[in-house]
């Protein structure tokens, strides 16, 4: 299963950047985003280490209350193994 996650772009040197997702913070390639379609501030979906797609905070919010609950799920399974 292949999974891609929001992040924040606080940096930017095209064609790469600095993206930030629940304090992690990472170099990510932006050579898959038009230079002029991409700015600080902007959240984009990150797939092995590239951004892959631009999306606003709203769906980047949605993305992790669902991931979020993924985890959970997958940690409680764990424990009750």
């Amino acid at each position: 299963m292949c999974v891609g996650v929001p992040m924040k772009v606080i940096d930017i040197n095209y064609p790469s950047g600095v993206a930030e997702a629940k304090g992690v913070k990472m170099e990510i390639g932006l050579q898959l985003m038009p230079e002029n379609k991409i700015k600080i501030g902007d959240y984009v979906i990150v797939h092995v280490g590239f951004a892959i797609e631009k999306l606003d905070k709203k769906q980047a919010d949605g993305v992790w209350k669902t991931l979020d609950k993924i985890l959970r799920t997958m940690n409680k399974e764990e424990e009750n193994a």
